[in-house]
């Protein structure tokens, strides 16, 4: 179940949201009191409700906005009780001085906004023994490991307990409480109107993440990243499966690079099934791995796991796509010599430099590393026995196809190119692997010359599409998650 949050200053504004989310369906309002500026009128706000309430009134010191005395902050938490709200929400220190009466059922709550103490089943056995009807545990979460161990707690919990950690590392708690046994989860009533840190909106908790639908046996996917939460893959893969109709949720999970071993061996206990990885995961994840594909033991880089029969698969449909990308743009069948004697030039010597670079010389082509740092491209070069080629010397080199493997013109920073419009050959191939924007400025600049250009846009969605096929054994709607990239990438900049 969701919980909707509605904090607004005046009471006909809180009244007016709590009916408009009665005829949306929503189940559980919690009215947070502390927010009216007014001496609260609890009868104005309780009577006539369509939806059941929890009266909560919070102290700075616990998130909320009360600024008058602790005993007039009681004295309400009292007047809801008898006024008959469906739940108050009782902080543990106050939660023995407030005793039950009528109907009014008891939460029985606990914040820290700093950490996720290690004494979690301490402080949940004194909540306890404060007559809960339900227990609330809601932490700061300073790694992805806060939130396997609010989740174990919830599931193991004798007495309903409600437990998810906040901050953007927590984002994952808040949607999979459920699954392991929380009656409900806090959302939002807008994008914009956070009551919490990490508190998703109740459009996001619905549309994206279909909260309703996951249960105990709903399987996870997700992307591991550092940041993660620029990330398009949750939003490309949630459509793919919704239209597939599957029994899986893809969430973002923040990892830091020192907490990624932690975070492997969890994923089983989590039922984790797959993940999507990125920066700057792709090289150290392979550590944790049982089995690695060709392209993985090539590149030395992984951008999948699929975990099964206690194994943990790596692949690189990066590869995969941006090979699938060029022999399309080329006009040629995939074979060993497809590329033969065709001349790339690409444009960076990183990650995904190297990754473009180990496929085409697999297919016999000529390939050359230009990079701002030479001794990069240059040792790259010599690792995979190709040539360097100077960077000042870029725009006067003949090749049959440009790939810009910089993050050069990335969103935000898109008044940037790594080749100037002067310079490009109307009879060279552009491919930029960049997918926000889909029109860089180096795309740009290309079909203003004329050449044939190839956006990342496509290149992201073969590799997803291929990653839902390892996932879950189906094939993907490509053209779907095109679309869901596009539409994504113009979200992000608006």
């Amino acid at each position: 179940m969701i919980c909707v949050s509605v904090g607004r200053g005046r009471h006909q504004m809180m009244i007016a949201e709590h009916q408009h989310l009665g005829e949306k369906g929503v189940k559980l309002v919690e009215l947070r009191l502390d927010y009216i500026r007014r001496p609260v009128n609890l009868k104005r706000l309780l009577v006539d409700r369509t939806v059941p309430v929890i009266a909560t009134v919070r102290r700075p010191a616990d998130g909320g906005k009360w600024m008058r005395s602790e005993q007039d902050r009681v004295m309400l938490l009292r007047t809801a009780i008898a006024d008959g709200a469906d739940y108050v929400d009782l902080e543990q220190d106050i939660a023995s001085s407030i005793p039950r009466f009528g109907k009014t059922k008891r939460i029985v709550s606990y914040h820290n906004f700093e950490e996720t103490p290690q004494n979690l089943d301490d402080i949940w056995m004194g909540m306890s023994r404060l007559d809960p009807d339900v227990i609330k545990i809601a932490t700061f979460a300073n790694n992805p490991m806060d939130n396997i161990r609010i989740l174990r707690l919830v599931r193991r919990a004798k007495i309903p307990t409600v437990g998810f950690c906040m901050g953007e590392m927590g984002v994952t708690s808040r949607v999979l409480c459920g699954k392991f046994g929380s009656p409900w989860t806090y959302v939002s009533m807008h994008d914009e109107r956070q009551i919490a840190p990490g508190q998703m909106s109740l459009r996001q908790m619905e549309e994206e993440f279909q909260y309703e639908k996951i249960g105990r046996d709903t399987g996870i996917l997700g992307v591991i990243a550092d940041p993660v939460a620029h990330s398009l893959s949750p939003r490309v893969h949630n459509a793919a499966i919704r239209k597939m109709g599957l029994d899986l949720i893809y969430l973002p999970f923040r990892v830091p690079a020192e907490q990624l071993d932690s975070f492997m061996e969890s994923c089983p206990e989590m039922d984790i099934r797959g993940l999507s990885v990125t920066l700057p995961h792709k090289e150290k994840i392979l550590r944790n791995l049982n089995v690695l594909d060709d392209n993985v033991v090539g590149v030395r880089a992984c951008n999948t796991v699929v975990f099964s029969n206690q194994n943990a698969f790596g692949y690189n449909t990066d590869l995969e796509a941006a090979l699938q990308v060029i022999l399309e743009a080329t006009g040629v069948e995939d074979s060993r010599d497809a590329l033969a004697g065709r001349r790339f030039l690409i444009l960076g010597a990183g990650g995904v430099a190297r990754t473009i670079a180990w496929g085409l010389l697999r297919r016999e082509a000529n390939v050359f590393i230009s990079a701002r740092d030479y001794r990069r491209a240059e040792a790259l070069a010599n690792n995979l026995k190709c040539k360097s080629v100077d960077w000042a010397a870029r725009q006067n080199f003949q090749c049959n196809m440009l790939i810009n493997a910089t993050p050069c013109g990335m969103h935000p920073n898109m008044d940037e190119t790594p080749f100037e419009k002067d310079w490009f050959d109307r009879e060279t191939l552009v491919f930029d692997t960049i997918y926000n924007p889909e029109q860089t400025l180096f795309v740009k600049y290309a079909r203003m010359a004329g050449c044939t250009t190839v956006t990342g846009v496509d290149m992201f969605a073969r590799q997803a599409a291929r990653q839902f096929e390892l996932f879950t054994g189906q094939t993907a709607d490509l053209e779907l998650m095109r679309t869901e990239v596009k539409r994504g990438t113009s979200a992000a900049r608006y």
